[in-house]
């Protein structure tokens, strides 16, 4: 009985000593593709920042609606238009791809976006997370997480000073 209650003992061991496959990486191919894609985003360039994503890639923005990898172009670049400067402050994010339970591959980015906005000289720093769905090294979705308040509130503004702008010069 005692031989047979070490057995156990010993099995048990040797089943609690099983290593379970790694699932989270602070480094892979797909967090360096993530990070090229924020440096071309930072650079405006565009073609190389659409060259992460498959063509029919879903991207959510602050929503349940998608739009496409063009119409999300067209959105970055008119609000980077506005600005003067911009970009994310690299000392401090956080990025891990994590394998989840169903084996898909997922990269999480966390950080800080900056930006100047060139009418105003007002500047702006708005944490941002990303969670970024890859199949065979391409973004295939894309979720965008952050609080667009104080950045509409400055475009408002700005359209606002530009409106009382052009009353003022036809008044005139």
């Amino acid at each position: 009985m005692k031989k047979l209650f070490l057995l156990g003992l010993a099995f048990s061991l040797f089943l609690a000593c099983q290593t379970k496959p790694q699932r989270y990486f602070p480094e892979s191919a797909q967090t360096a593709t993530l990070m090229s894609g924020i440096k071309a985003y930072e650079s405006g360039d565009w073609d190389t920042w659409k060259s992460h994503f498959v063509d029919t890639a879903k991207i959510y923005v602050n929503s349940l609606k998608s739009v496409s990898v063009t119409d999300r172009v067209k959105s970055l670049q008119d609000m980077t238009a506005a600005m003067s400067s911009y970009g994310f402050n690299h000392e401090k994010e956080y990025i891990e791809m994590v394998l989840d339970k169903e084996d898909e591959t997922w990269v999480y980015y966390w950080g800080t976006h900056i930006g100047t906005f060139a009418a105003t000289n007002k500047e702006l720093s708005i944490p941002v997370h990303l969670a970024v769905q890859f199949i065979d090294g391409k973004i295939v979705e894309e979720h965008v997480y952050f609080d667009g308040t104080s950045m509409n509130a400055e475009f408002a503004a700005i359209a606002e000073a530009a409106k009382a702008n052009t009353e003022a010069e036809s008044e005139e």
